[in-house]
């Protein structure tokens, strides 16, 4: 990552920024983060203030001086952004030149051609899957809606039969697997190897994702049986277009930043020699940046011209992907301040106390705070920047294995129960055309399998890794 580390960071500010005890920390924390979920819930102002002026909170509670919290958050926001502000920037470009382009909607068609009867489901799982790797989980769900809907017309599926898969795949590679901001957010705070974070984050989702979507859904299907509405049925990309993408040139460029970074992880196993030439140039190709850059540089050919677009609706493309993310970098940004004032005051040193004296194994401890914050803000990228500056100091005496179980901990802990103050509770809820009981028997209950079955699949890759 390009951002300075958080054990860099953390030796920056040799001395804690209070003097305050545990028990005034723990209060002060508490109330820091009450704060937050008041402003959010409550008050229903945006996350990126309300994660600010819980800062200030959190500082005040902990008695230090206040020019000190501001140091620390500024410190926090800026390393964080420096280091996943143009990974989110890049993975949005490449999402709306995936959706402008048709290239979705290719995918979808290919696949679907080639599933029918018992194997949609499963189909559905894969589209979101693949669909879902660049994108942000609100225009997965946007693109996917369409689909969901149309198959479950035309082939007189059940809609949570087809839904709940998709919805599955969308959020697990929201919650788990980079370049999404949470996960990124989540490496950069403890230090964990993304590449290895990646390949085990796709270890943990494969099993997640087939129990939360296709085995679940038979469930969620009894539970609410309703027929898909017709007037969330929007226009889809490809309508307007002469010709698109084809799937091959499609899937490859999506693909192309995960082999990237993964090549990286397997080089890094192999050859283990920092100085040796083919591990500086894996180094290099696969460091984040450069994976996701080239694979925005390779779509603007294989979709945006295969799609016939001239270099003014290809720059217009990527000028109109960048607005939406505006208030998802200063969400990022504002937690990685909160989270760099947490460090600094001291609260990691209070969070390995509790871990010892109550015997809480480190994973487990990350999960259960991912979950309480997840619960209180609704948010999972709130929870999990929240999460991985209290729980960073834990992963010093980590081996990288367990280092990239952490971050992928939190991120499971994080998808935990998704009820009403989640904007995707209510996103899923209009779109499906239900109410909020059957939203919560299905949504709900899909992100509470997805957060403890990845949480189960972590703590058996610790026995064993």
């Amino acid at each position: 990552m390009t951002s300075l580390s958080v054990e860099t960071l953390a030796a920056d500010a040799v001395e804690p920024i209070t003097s305050a005890g545990n028990a005034q920390l723990g209060i002060a924390v508490l109330a820091g983060i009450a704060v937050i979920v008041l402003l959010i819930t409550v008050a229903k102002l945006h996350a990126f203030l309300a994660l600010t002026i819980g800062t200030l909170a959190l500082g005040a509670f902990a008695g230090a001086p206040l020019d000190k919290v501001i140091a620390s958050f500024t410190t926090g926001l800026g390393s964080t952004v420096a280091g996943v502000g143009v990974l989110i920037a890049l993975g949005a470009i490449l999402g709306k030149l995936l959706a402008d382009s048709g290239g979705a909607d290719q995918i979808v068609d290919t696949i679907l051609a080639k599933a029918g009867g018992r194997a949609m489901p499963w189909a559905m799982v894969l589209i979101a899957s693949v669909i879902g790797l660049p994108l942000f989980f609100e225009v997965g769900i946007v693109l996917l809606i369409p689909v969901v809907l149309l198959v479950a017309k035309r082939g007189n599926y059940s809609l949570m039969r087809i839904g709940v898969p998709a919805l599955a795949g969308l959020s697990v590679m929201h919650g788990l697997i980079p370049p999404h901001p949470g996960p990124l957010v989540a490496i950069d705070a403890i230090g964990a190897n993304l590449g290895l974070t990646l390949a085990l984050g796709v270890v943990v989702a494969i099993p997640t994702v087939i129990i939360a979507g296709p085995l679940f859904s038979r469930y969620a299907a009894r539970w609410v049986d309703i027929p898909a509405p017709d007037k969330m049925v929007p226009q889809r990309a490809s309508e307007e277009l002469e010709r698109r993408p084809s799937f091959a040139a499609t899937v490859s460029t999506v693909l192309l930043p995960v082999v990237l970074m993964l090549g990286k992880a397997l080089v890094d196993i192999v050859v283990d020699d920092p100085e040796h030439t083919v591990q500086r140039v894996a180094d290099v190709v696969g460091s984040p940046l450069i994976a996701l850059l080239a694979a925005v540089i390779v779509g603007l050919f294989t979709l945006g011209r295969a799609a016939g677009f001239t270099k003014d609706r290809l720059a217009s493309t990527v000028e109109k992907s960048l607005g939406p993310i505006a208030g998802v970098l200063l969400i990022v940004g504002a937690g990685g301040g909160f989270k760099q004032t947490l460090i600094d005051s001291g609260v990691g040193q209070m969070v390995l106390d509790i871990s010892e004296d109550w015997s809480i194994p480190a994973l487990l401890l990350a999960w259960l705070i991912a979950v309480a914050i997840r619960l209180a803000t609704g948010s999972a990228t709130v929870a999990t920047i929240s999460a991985a500056g209290l729980v960073a100091p834990l992963a010093a005496d980590m081996s990288s294995t367990h280092t990239a179980l952490l971050v992928l901990a939190i991120g499971a802990g994080s998808l935990f129960f998704s009820h009403v103050n989640d904007a995707g509770f209510w996103l899923v809820k209009e779109y499906f055309g239900m109410n909020v009981g059957q939203t919560l028997k299905t949504w709900s209950v899909m992100e509470t399998i997805i957060s403890v079955v990845g949480l189960g699949c972590v703590l058996l890759l610790s026995l064993v890794l």
